[in-house]
């Protein structure tokens, strides 16, 4: 049997690292005959933000990487689409497994229904019902190809069945991200904050007054083309920033590419990059990043892992987004964050309320770090029956 597994972005990279892992087990367990091929697109290839997650959550090097890069949707479908049906034609697996919902999730599970090739989609079934978001229409198109669809949670579940998806191409196995999680939180909490500020400060900043200390700082991600794309609407969330929650603590801000261009171009990057109570990092790995979630006052992010995260973690947490595929990460479903958008009034209004909260840790079923073992017995049980 042979499976090829798919990663594209860096999100991808931490949920791979235990199927792959879950695979070796189950075939030096079994002495299975099981090979196991992983394709990196390439869509993430600053090293940064690809290499070193490879490295600190020791995944394999990609035996094939298909080197397609940046640029706008269309190019990055088509040619993951080109250079992955070459993989597929001279390889011939049995199962194509797919992850998330980034632009490789969506290329590379057409290409292999059009070779008759089977499908198991990780994370399969989140809906935000925000059409206007690339990932929900990746999202939609992956689940209506996919042989097995392996969901994270019941809400993504029942998501399925209403969209009208036999219920035996479903399996609820639980999150993988959790299994990443879990595998990486004591050596994560080992790192020194400061020590991560020191090897991760972006050059040009003033040096700051004191330390980093455990609950007394905020932590932001920000990259979403509808929160940094715009001058009207990135400008207050930045005066937000700058002026009220830095007067609380410091802002701890690893920053994406796409950000610092845009506050390059809206003329805003000098401000932000000499504001004294503005820790701005490049892009960090896996267990720098938890390790600051673990120390994190309040965090302020977009990224859907995040909110996973500090669900399990407890982190009170503000969702800059008007709807989230992962509502079991809510407060109103048991978890830590809260939706707030791009308007400030509410921004400020939560943020002031979320000051007041204590870590809170939350585990949904089968968030419980075993979630890929689950995932590779369903691949399996699949395939001895299709035989």
């Amino acid at each position: 049997m042979k499976i090829i597994s798919v990663v594209g972005a860096r999100p991808n990279f931490m949920k791979i690292a235990p199927f792959i892992r879950a695979l070796e087990v189950r075939r030096q367990t079994y002495g299975l005959e099981l090979q196991h091929l992983l394709v990196h697109t390439g869509q993430h290839y600053d090293v940064r933000m690809s290499a070193a997650f490879f490295a600190a959550l020791n995944i394999p090097e990609p035996d094939i990487n298909l080197k397609v890069g940046s640029g706008s949707h269309a190019e990055q479908l088509g040619q993951t689409m080109i250079e992955f049906e070459k993989v597929l034609l001279a390889e011939k697996p049995d199962w194509v497994v797919v992850v998330g919902d980034v632009n490789a999730t969506l290329a590379c599970s057409v290409i292999a229904k059009r070779l008759h090739i089977k499908v198991a989609h990780i994370e399969a079934g989140l809906r935000s019902g925000d059409m206007r978001m690339p990932e929900e229409i990746n999202r939609l198109v992956t689940d209506r190809l996919s042989d097995l669809l392996l969901t994270p949670d019941r809400m993504s579940s029942e998501n399925l069945l209403r969209e009208g998806v036999p219920a035996e191409k479903i399996r609820f196995v639980g999150n993988i991200m959790i299994d990443t999680l879990e595998a990486n939180r004591d050596q994560a909490q080992e790192l020194d904050l400061n020590a991560i500020v020191r090897q991760n400060r972006i050059e040009g900043q003033p040096d700051p007054v004191t330390g980093l200390r455990d609950g007394q700082f905020a932590l932001m991600t920000m990259h979403r083309p509808s929160n940094v794309d715009h001058r009207q609407i990135l400008m207050p969330i930045m005066d937000f920033l700058l002026t009220e929650v830095t007067a609380d603590q410091p802002l701890v801000w690893p920053i994406h590419p796409r950000s610092k261009k845009q506050l390059q171009a809206f003329d805003c990057w000098e401000a932000v990059l000499q504001h004294p109570g503005v820790v701005l990092l490049e892009p960090l790995g896996y267990h720098e990043m938890m390790r600051l979630n673990l120390g994190a006052r309040i965090m302020l992010t977009d990224s859907g892992g995040l909110q996973e995260e500090c669900c399990v973690l407890g982190t009170p947490c503000l969702t800059l987004r008007w709807n989230t595929e992962r509502p079991v990460t809510l407060r109103e479903y048991g978890g830590a964050s809260v939706l707030v958008g791009n308007n400030i009034e509410r921004i400020r209004n939560e943020y002031l309320h979320t000051l007041s909260l204590e870590v809170a840790p939350s585990r949904p079923e089968y968030w419980d770090g075993a979630a890929a073992s689950r995932m590779v017995e369903e691949i399996l049980e699949r395939e001895m029956v299709s035989r």
